[in-house]
């Protein structure tokens, strides 16, 4: 495994980090990882992929037609 080090961290974010470690029941180190992986986790997809996302729901959606009055009648109503 590498180490990493970190310079000029602010006195605020190092107590957070602290005060997590603290309440989770782990080491700085550990904590700092957690929020690491955490942050890092999530990878947002390319844009050719999120289009065929978009594309795959329209299909979905095509067969089905959404009045507008239906729609406003709902709203008017309270449904969901």
């Amino acid at each position: 495994m590498a180490t990493l080090t970190l310079h000029n961290v602010p006195d605020d974010l190092v107590a957070r980090l602290k005060a997590r470690a603290k309440r989770h029941r782990r080491s700085l180190n550990d904590e700092a990882i957690v929020c690491l992986e955490a942050g890092l986790g999530c990878t947002v997809p390319p844009d050719e992929e999120k289009l065929a996302s978009i594309r795959a729901l329209r299909e979905r959606l095509r067969p089905h037609s959404f009045d507008p009055a239906e729609i406003d009648a709902a709203k008017r109503e309270g449904r969901p």
